[in-house]
């Protein structure tokens, strides 16, 4: 029996979003001068006027643009050491250490960037699909190498790396309306599951 697990990560394995965590962690001056001018497109974005992927594209880059590769993974494994376990819920991280390697395969699929839930991801021993950012010689463009992995995206992304593959279950493990696509092409899914 192979079972294959798809994993949230942000409010499903996690008590909170980690994208203003891991910017705040890694420059908190810059955090507070670029949260403050984003504030308008906020808003915006409450109101639906903008786009989610605009509008956090613009914040990431404001914080992290032009840092080296090197200088973003020492500093996603700091926060991982910082905050591994505290910001993730009990249940979840009890879920996980009794999933059996030999029997299933799993994944955190998630909308936040792939530099600060590598760490993560490679301690619980899963693959990784994230939205992801954009290198050119080493440096951090402030793009994303790929879409925002949320909802449509992260059903495209799954059928993209498990091409050919087969499960006798797939379950997925999600908590907001950017789960939906995942968790209905799943066997069966868990919404709100480690609450």
């Amino acid at each position: 029996m192979k079972k294959l697990y798809l994993f949230d990560f942000d409010g499903t394995l996690t008590y909170k979003d980690t994208l203003f965590l891991y910017l705040k962690f890694y420059n908190s001056r810059k955090f507070t001068f670029q949260f403050i001018k984003h504030i308008p497109l906020f808003v915006l974005l409450k109101m639906k006027l903008l786009e989610a992927e605009k509008v956090k594209k613009s914040f990431i880059s404001g914080v992290l643009k032009g840092q080296s590769r090197t200088q973003i993974e020492k500093k996603s494994q700091e926060f991982f050491e910082t905050y591994y376990p505290q910001i993730f819920r009990d249940n979840a991280l009890d879920f996980i250490k009794n999933i059996d390697p030999e029997k299933t395969e799993s994944y955190i699929v998630t909308a936040s960037l792939d530099i600060w839930v590598q760490p993560f991801a490679d301690h619980f021993k899963m693959k990784l699909l994230a939205t992801q950012a954009e290198f050119k010689d080493h440096i951090f463009t402030g793009n994303f190498a790929s879409k925002n992995c949320n909802g449509a995206e992260k059903l495209h992304r799954i059928k993209e790396v498990l091409a050919g593959k087969r499960y006798d279950k797939t379950i997925a493990f999600g908590d907001t309306a950017g789960d939906k696509e995942m968790m209905d092409w799943a066997d069966e899914s868990q919404f709100e599951f480690f609450h």
